[in-house]
């Protein structure tokens, strides 16, 4: 079976080389020259682990391949997969469609033969139907199908996430289209994962019901952490104590300085506005939206606070700017309000991330000192701020942490440390919802 991928992105490149160590023939076409290029090479342009190792293993065995031409890529396929951006429409919050139909007028204009075209990338309700519509105005020659396949890829876990799936969703109205897609997962049955068959609509929906859901859970961990700080409670324990509830779970519910990535804050903005033409506008993503946006701009005056109000003439170390371990993606991150936040109020800001910081130069101020490694950002800090929990953050010998700091600050936003131990150590820690010791 053959199959292309439009697209040589996150969702593109994790999936195509997933499918080829299926043991499928994978074309991913990718439009830039320069990245098409890196690919054949074997360099990765994203940080994703054992990613590097798939492709290669997988374009050696020559079942993935990266061709020069959209022509190339399609010829003999079976399923054309849409895996280019959505990112969010300026002014209004809406996905931007603009590089999905372009795809597919693109694969459309040069089909040559039957063909279920099948989205991955995360597009708003109805978007299948223009895809079919489409199909139809432009190759009324053809049997072209449509389906929609999201993706519920974790950045830093995403390969494992596509081989054992906790579900596999796809939307399609006709039983060619969902036989194409189930011979494509057939090796998952194997591992006995779900394989949910829906309406294009309701596939497009699920992908934004589930993460508006989970970015709610973080949300709403994120206001128990708040009421925690002001009652003496600790918000740990809240989440251990609801999340052992089998109708909650624990997952999701790690309090911090708020959600980011390339997921959630496009998502939740774009179910916001999904909703809100439908006539049936959600308020409690809108309150999910307003109050994450919120808590990543308040991290530089809880950081001034641990600090007695004022960072002026302060350096301060930074640990951690991409949105979660384990990967290099800064959209979204809440470092960067942090960051921002700490410079305009007179901050020297020190900052070291293990995959990162070429991708957060573009981002931050000029001024930001980015370190060769953690100890070289904490030499000669007032204050340690960890935003992001690197495994290798997680245990800072606290002698060492000590010699190599000036001050005496910790300010915890992922509640990595012991609060005990850092007081014992002589630190002023500050955590998220944590109980004074």
């Amino acid at each position: 079976m053959k199959i292309a991928i439009i697209g040589g992105g996150y969702v593109g490149l994790v999936s195509g080389a997933c499918f080829a160590e299926f043991g499928t023939s994978v074309a991913v076409v990718e439009a830039d020259t320069a990245k098409r290029q890196m690919l054949r090479e074997g360099v990765i342009p994203i940080y994703e682990p054992g990613l590097d190792k798939l492709v290669a293993d997988n374009a050696a065995a020559g079942r993935l391949a990266f061709p020069d031409t959209l022509e190339a890529g399609i010829e003999g396929a079976e399923a054309v997969f849409i895996a280019v951006g959505t990112p969010t429409r300026r002014g209004d919050g809406h996905a931007d469609l603009t590089y999905v139909f372009a795809a597919v007028e693109q694969v459309l204009k040069n089909l040559t033969r039957p063909t279920v075209i099948v989205t991955k990338s995360t597009v708003p309700v109805g978007t299948g139907r223009k895809i079919l519509d489409m199909a139809r105005a432009l190759r009324p020659d053809l049997a072209v199908e449509v389906a929609s396949n999201p993706e519920f890829l974790r950045e830093g876990s995403a390969i494992n996430d596509f081989m054992r799936p906790d579900r596999v969703v796809v939307g399609a109205d006709c039983e060619h289209a969902r036989e194409v897609l189930r011979r494509l997962y057939r090796p998952l049955y194997l591992i006995e994962a779900p394989l949910v068959f829906t309406t294009l609509e309701t596939a497009e929906l699920i992908k934004y019901a589930a993460n508006g859901f989970l970015a709610m859970k973080i949300t709403f961990i994120n206001e128990m952490a708040d009421l925690c700080e002001k009652l003496g409670a600790d918000v740990n324990d809240v989440a251990r104590g609801i999340g052992l509830d089998g109708r909650i779970g624990r997952k999701f519910l790690h309090a911090g300085p708020g959600f980011g990535g390339s997921c959630f804050p496009k998502d939740t903005l774009a179910l916001m506005r999904i909703a809100e033409e439908a006539g049936a506008p959600s308020r409690l993503i809108q309150s999910v939206v307003a109050v994450n946006d919120a808590r990543k701009e308040s991290m530089a005056a809880r950081v001034a606070a641990a600090m007695g109000g004022d960072v002026a003439g302060k350096t301060i170390a930074v640990l951690g700017l991409a949105f979660k371990p384990e990967t290099d993606d800064m959209r979204e991150a809440p470092s960067l309000p942090l960051v921002r936040g700490l410079i305009s109020r007179g901050a020297r800001v020190q900052a070291f991330d293990p995959a990162s910081i070429e991708q957060a130069k573009p981002l931050l101020p000029d001024s930001v000192v980015y370190a060769q490694d953690t100890n070289a950002a904490l030499t000669g800090a007032d204050a340690l701020v960890l935003v992001t929990e690197w495994n290798e953050f997680r245990a800072l010998p606290l002698p060492r942490l000590k010699e190599l700091m000036k001050g005496n600050v910790v300010v915890d936003l992922r509640n990595v440390f012991d609060p005990r131990l850092m007081q014992q150590a002589g630190f002023v820690y500050s955590g998220i919802g944590r109980r004074p010791v």
